[in-house]
């Protein structure tokens, strides 16, 4: 039998005790909640749409079993950033929020290594951005500080990525991540929170009104209990990470009606190897999707890590990514790739698609009214081609693509057994590339049959003209990434995998400069 849905207030760990929150709107971001009525006013807003991590910070949950290993957990709790600018409150529910408040009373009155460290280093200058740093180096800290050895520069590098600051240049902000590590240590005491989430913890749903509207938050915890709602209300709008749906209510001011939140349901979560094929669940965040592929694929690292930022990946799911549908979403062209398929849920059916099946046409798929997405499932033989992807953006890190593909050859020998090509961002969908896959299977893997699937691919799309990008400047690059593949997988003489292999066939004037040493984690 289920239970019944408690309505109460929004309660989660703050400041050392447990607060309860009602009479806001359910679309009241965290970010505004703290700086306006908790007073907490270090967290900064800038550009309010989850980009320049002024407003980062962190979230504590329970570690649930099988997550020892996961590197946010910290003595029984995982720690993951978050943009608080496009959180709605009532997500917090059950959980813990940590600020830059907080990092005092950890230190009994004085500063934090994470600040010192920014102190000593000159890593702040305006010090709009630097809350939002401290909040990253802190989780960083963290989750690192009992570990064999400090975070490499490039790692750090990596986990700042969705901090922007215009004044120091980032490299004082690096010397300062390392620095804080040589500092005497100061550790999070994680009981009093542990055992505060444990008094939160709940086994019904979560609902929760205000008067200000009649719109409802609903927060299942079962799958089955999220499919009765999801059939029950077809017109409510399904929340996730709230990384595209945030950028709804603060940009565009759009109500939403009734929200179904699906990130306390447990099962939508899971990743599992099964019957052959990796199963992805589609409420998996982001980080925990990609940190999957990419343990079979190491390939794929260098596109996770340039998946948006940390704080958007660990909110983000890969089924949101999918479902939304955006043509420069990165995880459809990787997905297709790898023969994925969608699998959907409406009541108690449940039914597969391939995904290159999945989209109609511009931000339009084929969901069913009641229906949603339950999962990805990728075949583990997909593995067993050579996979690659690439990112083309302006700015290197925390960028939206102008162009990803995914890409996945098997040879036999010097012959193109089977080839998938994916793109998005060239067109109205993300999709593969029919005629240039065409052009390649059969042949030889040569120079002349890359030529001959590079004029076919101005047969497969019509590229866009954006901000991001010219239609010529698509085509070219998608061109130069056949090349790219090429010169990487080639019997004769590949050439390394890494950016400066293909510098020299890529537009320079747009394409971010290549780095080395990035690490895998």
């Amino acid at each position: 039998m289920t239970t019944p849905p408690t309505d109460r207030p929004i309660r989660f760990f703050h400041r050392g005790r447990v607060v309860e929150v009602g009479g806001v709107h359910p679309t009241r971001s965290v970010l505004d909640w703290l700086r306006e009525d908790a007073r907490c006013s270090g967290t900064k807003e800038g550009c309010n749409e989850g980009d320049c991590g002024a407003c980062t910070v962190v979230v504590g949950e329970l570690a649930q079993p099988g997550e020892a290993g996961d590197p946010s957990v910290v003595r029984g709790l995982t720690l993951n950033t978050v943009n608080a600018c496009i959180q709605f409150l009532p997500t917090l529910d059950g959980k813990a929020l940590f600020t830059v408040e907080d990092l005092k009373a950890m230190s009994n009155g004085a500063l934090h290594p994470a600040q010192q460290a920014m102190v000593d280093c000159h890593g702040s200058q305006c010090g709009f951005c630097t809350p939002g740093f401290v909040m990253s180096l802190w989780a960083t800290y963290e989750q690192r500080r009992q570990g064999a050895a400090a975070p490499t520069r490039q790692q750090l590098a990596d986990e700042l990525s969705g901090n922007l600051c215009r004044c120091t240049g980032y490299r004082p902000i690096l010397d300062a991540g390392q620095r804080m590590f040589d500092l005497p240590a100061v550790a999070l005491d994680t009981a009093p929170v542990l055992a505060a989430l444990q008094s939160m913890k709940r086994s019904s749903s979560f609902e929760y009104a205000s008067a200000q509207t009649p719109d409802r938050f609903h927060a299942p915890t079962t799958l089955d209990e999220l499919a009765a709602q999801r059939l029950a209300m077809p017109q409510a709008q399904l929340l996730a990470g709230s990384t595209d749906v945030g950028l709804w209510v603060n940009k565009q001011f759009r109500p939403l009606g009734d929200i179904v939140y699906v990130g306390e349901v447990a099962e939508l979560k899971r990743i599992t190897e099964v019957n052959g094929e990796l199963f992805i669940g589609a409420g998996a965040s982001l980080e925990a999707a990609f940190a999957a592929l990419a343990r079979h694929a190491p390939t794929l690292t260098d596109v996770w890590l340039r998946f948006a930022s940390p704080p958007i990946r660990h909110a983000g799911t890969m089924g949101g990514n999918v479902a939304n549908g955006s043509p420069i979403g990165d995880s459809p062209p990787v997905l297709m790739a790898l023969d994925a398929q969608i699998e959907l849920r409406c009541g108690e059916r449940v039914r597969r698609m391939p995904l290159t099946d999945f989209y109609v046409d511009y931000m339009k798929n084929r969901l069913e009214a009641g229906e949603f997405v339950q999962g990805l499932c990728v075949p583990l033989a997909a593995f067993e081609r050579t996979v690659r992807a690439y990112k083309i953006s302006k700015r290197f890190d925390c960028d939206i693509s102008a162009l990803c593909a995914g890409f996945a050859i098997e040879l036999d020998g010097d012959k193109v057994q089977s080839v998938r090509l994916a793109y998005g961002g060239m067109a109205a969908t993300v999709k593969r590339a029919a005629q240039a896959e065409a052009a390649l299977v059969g042949k030889a893997w040569s120079q002349a049959s890359v030529n001959a699937a590079k004029a076919a691919l101005a047969h497969d799309f019509k590229p866009l003209s954006d901000m991001r990008a010219s239609a010529a400047y698509r085509l070219q690059v998608a061109q130069n990434l056949l090349q790219r593949l090429w010169l990487e997988t080639r019997a004769v003489d590949p050439l390394p995998l890494d950016a400066t292999s293909v510098w020299a066939v890529m537009p320079h004037a747009t394409v971010a400069a290549p780095t080395t040493g990035r690490a895998t984690p």
